[in-house]
């Protein structure tokens, strides 16, 4: 018997039980993706009709599984990359006025050594909690200065732990109220990325704060390589190092990593997993598309009209 996934009382699209769904579609989408498999193929390997694939695969990304997959192929993320090199280009391709109105959208990012912003946090209140994210569970940690860690989350456990281990002389508090509703603005925007009134609290080396800040340069659904991405930052030949510091991000999605590929075009590692990675660039396309046409962008958590 299929699960109940889309009966009428099912959570929205962004809850976990559909994510999982979604990730496993995704995944046999990228393993079968020189074959370009048909409907009925992706729907006997999640274990769904294929209406029923078709109906919840589109209500979660806003276009059917065929048209998404062609959202995932090499060619879009070469194609994409290289109108990156131009970012006035691709800011107004996806309807964004400029490169620069992410940037201005949310970030207030202080460059503190990883000690000033221990030290900083002395006595400091930081509210966390766990919550949902059309990619699955989520938890988000933040202060009065902003947020200071987002993270997807698989499996159950102890959250607090991470998060005394960076700020061992905080206090922690959790409020998973609080979490939702600011996963709802994380997540939830109409176009162009994440709501206006949010803002980070993050600390790295200058050279991570270099990479981080240029990185938020890149539009809303844009694509760059490793290389591309350390010339945009002012240093060139250092795409390596510029890896490095991607993986010390301690704020997913909002400072974007995901949209970083290799040279090749390949969507390569993700932290939180490869598969997620192409779901949120797949979703951010499919988003970007939606908007230049004319229509609403696809559903996601808390996503206005």
């Amino acid at each position: 018997m299929e699960p109940p996934v889309d009966s009428p009382a099912a959570a929205p699209a962004g809850a976990p039980a559909t994510y999982a769904l979604i990730e496993r579609a995704i995944a046999y989408l990228r393993a079968q993706r020189a074959e370009q498999p048909e409907l009925e193929a992706l729907a006997a390997h999640i274990g769904l009709s294929a209406s029923r694939t078709q109906r919840l695969f589109s209500r979660w990304a806003g276009v059917s599984p065929k048209r998404f997959l062609q959202f995932l192929t090499v060619q879009y993320a070469k194609r994409q990359m290289i109108h990156t090199g131009d970012l006035l280009q691709l800011s107004l391709a996806t309807g964004l006025s400029g490169p620069g109105r992410l940037h201005d959208l949310f970030v207030n990012m202080e460059a503190m050594s990883p000690g000033e912003f221990r030290r900083a946090a002395a006595g400091l209140v930081i509210l966390y909690g766990l919550g949902d994210s059309p990619f699955g569970r989520a938890m988000i940690a933040f202060t009065t200065r902003g947020i200071c860690h987002l993270s997807f989350v698989d499996a159950a456990g102890t959250p607090a732990a991470m998060l005394r281990r960076n700020w061992p002389q905080a206090s922690l508090r959790r409020d998973d109220v609080a979490a939702a509703a600011l996963l709802r603005q994380v997540f939830g925007v109409s176009r162009g990325g994440p709501d206006r009134g949010l803002s980070l609290w993050v600390s790295g080396s200058n050279f991570q704060i270099q990479v981080w800040r240029a990185l938020l340069q890149v539009p809303f659904a844009g694509l760059l390589s490793y290389r591309q991405l350390a010339e945009l930052a002012g240093r060139p030949g250092a795409a390596r190092a510029v890896g490095s510091a991607l993986a010390c991000n301690p704020v997913a999605y909002l400072i974007p990593c995901h949209r970083v590929l290799r040279e090749s075009g390949d969507f390569g590692a993700y932290h939180w997993g490869s598969e997620r990675k192409m779901a949120i660039c797949g979703w951010e396309a499919a988003s970007a598309a939606e908007d230049v046409s004319g229509r609403a962008r696809p559903g996601g958590a808390g996503t206005r009209a």
